[in-house]
């Protein structure tokens, strides 16, 4: 009895002392929280009134108010705050020329906030990054920033950033002489700034306007006169803003655009003497901003103030830690009792203190998980990244060998000639179908492809894709056997193009290991509730087999059975790999039964909905439109595209079907040219020097809407598609292509599309 009292009473006292801490925690939390949002107001005045003498160019007073803000950040220890001071930093530096340490502040901040893909203070660092490359002439990743920073600020519906990205692509496509373009982003940038009360960046926008204009190139007297009044316009608007707001930057840039519309009136000693004002003021300027710099910055920031104010902040911090820790001393005396009282239940001590070692272990291996990740997505990014370069510079001089080896098949030539040529074109096919494979597992890997949902026949589709592999199967004397399950509804709700690219990867895998033989494809229905039917697939052949052994890697990527195997056989090994990828994609996996020299057996369930409406599958990708090729006879195409080899093998395959064909080197060319001729349609190229290929056919949108605009190129278009249709394409053709496809293609857009509208 009197042990269970004993029992009673030191429970009491255990909660007693647990709510005591409790209390206290609560209380410093507080206190805790308090003293951040203190501190982060402070960092965020400082922040603004750093940017505002940047802007007027006070360095002193900028480097001053940063220093603070990055002192309050530290003591508080918040790495969001203390990256965007950084970003900060890089804007001072960049303001005076120091591009290398700007970058290297900058970069500081992208890698502590590399992980908060959302983070408007990345989206700021990445708008600064892009400022700075394409100051240094690094346009394309200047680009590549901005549109990391675009991605970020248009999920938020940030406007003011959006309209700054506008501005700051406007000069880096200034810097690049496109100035119509550069023309294009300053005006729809302005009507935002004006509407959100942002003098400083419509008077930024409105000289660097000006300087477009007069950069503008002309052979018309009156289109220069034109461009000089537009400039001249601009120029006074920024000039009105800037001494409204004394930005002197901007005051100094105004005496610049002077000169250059003295000039180009031809008023020679006002350009001089304006030229020589600019030249002074912005020497004095940048010497002022340099010099802070030249010595100690504590020193020269007028250290009084500054350390008196450092001083203040520190005393504050300090007085609240204080109050801190004598709540913790508190609460650690209270710990203590209760871990003298702890000692009572050893079975929950030991349990405590496992529980303690498990933790500190998951951590470790928590750390290390993320170290391989972070390792991982890098070379992940890595790979990616070098292999659409790579597929592009394959595909250009891949289109010159199986255009060159099409045109020399219809030429008739010799028998031994033919023979070689075929050989060829089924390298060149060979070596397009490895490239399209890499591709699709790239995509895969990186989690690119998305399963859609249409309305499809199975058993059509099947059957196409058996129809498809037909040859493959006679060349090795094999027969093709369908065991279909006829109680399988005609009309499923599906993803036709990945179950046609499943099954023409393992009936062709079987087909490639298989001679004098069979494969039989079954499809079985494994049960049906409501809308939705679970089928099973089987693909089996009685070719050479698979050891045990390698059955455990075979749908890994490069795998094959053996070194014979793929001396014999030839292939890759990427067939397998893309095929459990696309099935993990659609909640499935791939099952395999083989023996070595009796054949294999591969299977795998897909659940599918059932469709109550159906529209008969007319469109697929391996259906071939009938082409009425007399219909395009006479019609005039303008085949835009820098590469001499491929220009006349584009242009010799269209004049074999008698059309008319014109060429253009690049963008601007053709612009001209679809201005002074009516063309039928026209085949753009993209990657061009001068402006791109949708640069060009914006361009032409802006004058003629109808014409066909048909996108040649080699460049991997997947992910690119809807980009492509925004600039105005009504089709696009990838590089190197089939002769019937390209043809279709053209006969497709010029008669069918049209029809249906």
């Amino acid at each position: 009895m009197r042990v269970l009292i004993l029992k009673y009473k030191l429970l009491f006292i255990l909660l007693f002392f647990t709510l005591k801490i409790a209390a206290q925690d609560a209380d410093t939390n507080s206190e805790t929280n308090q003293v951040q949002f203190d501190t982060i107001s402070e960092i965020l005045k400082l922040q603004n009134l750093a940017n505002t003498a940047l802007i007027s160019q006070d360095y002193k007073t900028a480097i001053g108010d940063l220093i603070l803000a990055q002192t309050y950040s530290e003591k508080i220890k918040n790495n969001e705050y203390t990256a965007a001071i950084y970003t900060d930093f890089g804007k001072l530096f960049y303001t005076l020329k120091y591009y290398n340490k700007a970058a290297f502040e900058v970069n500081k901040a992208i890698d502590i906030l590399k992980e908060s893909d959302k983070s408007p203070k990345l989206a700021s660092a990445y708008i600064q990054y892009g400022k700075i490359f394409t100051m240094t002439n690094e346009y394309n990743k200047a680009n590549l920033y901005f549109d990391k920073a675009h991605t970020i600020f248009n999920s938020l519906n940030d406007e003011s950033s959006l309209a700054k990205l506008k501005l700051y692509k406007g000069n880096l496509a200034l810097m690049q002489n496109n100035e119509t373009s550069a023309i294009n982003y300053f005006d729809a940038a302005l009507p935002t700034f004006e509407k959100l009360e942002l003098p400083y960046y419509a008077a930024l926008t409105l000289i660097n306007k000006s300087k477009a204009f007069l950069k503008l190139e002309s052979v018309e007297e009156e289109e220069i006169t034109k461009n000089i009044l537009l400039a001249e316009e601009s120029f006074q608007k920024a000039f009105l803003l800037a001494n409204e707001n004394s930005f002197l930057n901007i005051k100094t840039e105004s005496i610049y655009v002077e000169s250059l519309i003295s000039s180009r009136r031809k008023e020679f000693d006002k350009a001089y003497t304006l030229l020589k004002q600019y030249n002074t003021q912005k020497i004095s300027l940048e010497h002022i901003g340099r010099e802070v710099f030249a010595q100690d910055t504590a020193q020269k920031m007028g250290n009084g103030d500054y350390e008196k104010t450092i001083e203040e902040l520190n005393k504050k911090l300090e007085e609240k830690e204080s109050s801190l820790n004598m709540n913790r001393f508190t609460t650690t005396l209270s710990i203590a009792l209760i871990t003298i009282l702890s000692l009572l239940t050893l079975s929950l001590y030991k349990n405590n203190n496992l529980r303690a070692k498990a933790n500190n272990l998951l951590q470790d291996k928590n750390s290390e998980l993320q170290l391989a990740k972070e390792k991982a997505e890098k070379a992940s990014l890595a790979k990616a990244q070098f292999l659409s370069t790579i597929t592009h510079e394959l595909r250009t001089p891949l289109y010159a060998v199986t255009g060159l080896t099409h045109l020399l098949l219809e030429e008739n030539p010799l028998e031994h000639q033919k023979e070689h040529l075929n050989s060829l074109k089924f390298s060149g096919d060979y070596l397009l179908s490895l490239i399209n494979n890499i591709l699709d597992l790239n995509k895969l890997e990186a989690n690119k492809v998305e399963v859609e949902k249409t309305t499809f026949h199975l058993k059509k589709r099947i059957n196409d894709v058996l129809i498809a592999l037909k040859k493959s199967a006679s060349d090795k004397n094999n027969k093709l056997i369908l065991e279909f399950d006829d109680s399988i509804p005609n009309k499923l709700l599906g993803d036709p193009l990945k179950i046609s690219q499943i099954l023409i990867n393992l009936i062709g895998n079987s087909v490639k290991f298989t001679e004098n033989g069979y494969v039989t494809l079954r499809v079985q229905k494994i049960s049906e509730k409501g809308e939705t039917i679970l089928l099973h697939f089987e693909i089996e052949d009685n070719g050479v087999g698979i050891s045990a052994k390698k059955q455990k890697s075979i749908f890994e990527t490069f795998s094959q059975g053996s070194l014979q195997i793929n001396r014999k056989f030839g292939g890759t090994g990427l067939g397998l790999s893309i095929v459990k990828n696309l099935l993990q994609l659609m909640h499935s996996k791939i099952h395999l039964e083989s023996t070595l020299g009796k054949g294999s057996k591969f299977m795998f369930d897909i659940k599918f909905d059932v469709s109550n409406q159906f529209k008969e599958d007319t469109n697929s990708h391996n259906i071939v439109y009938d082409v009425d090729y007399s219909a395009l006879e006479n019609l005039k195409v303008l085949v835009v595209e820098d590469n001499k080899i491929n220009q006349m093998i584009t242009k010799k395959i269209l004049e074999k079907n008698k059309m008319v064909c014109d060429v253009a080197d690049n963008g601007e060319i053709a612009v001209a040219l679809v201005k002074e001729n009516k063309y039928n349609l026209i085949l753009m190229d993209i990657h061009m020097p001068g402006i791109s290929g949708i640069e060009a056919t914006q361009q032409i949108r802006e004058f003629n809407k109808d014409i066909p605009i048909i996108a040649l190129t080699a460049v991997t278009i997947d992910e690119n598609l809807d980009d492509f249709y925004r600039a105005g394409f009504n089709e696009i053709i990838p590089k190197p292509f089939k002769t019937e496809d390209f043809f279709e293609k053209i006969h497709h857009t010029l008669f069918v599309n049209k029809t249906n509208v």
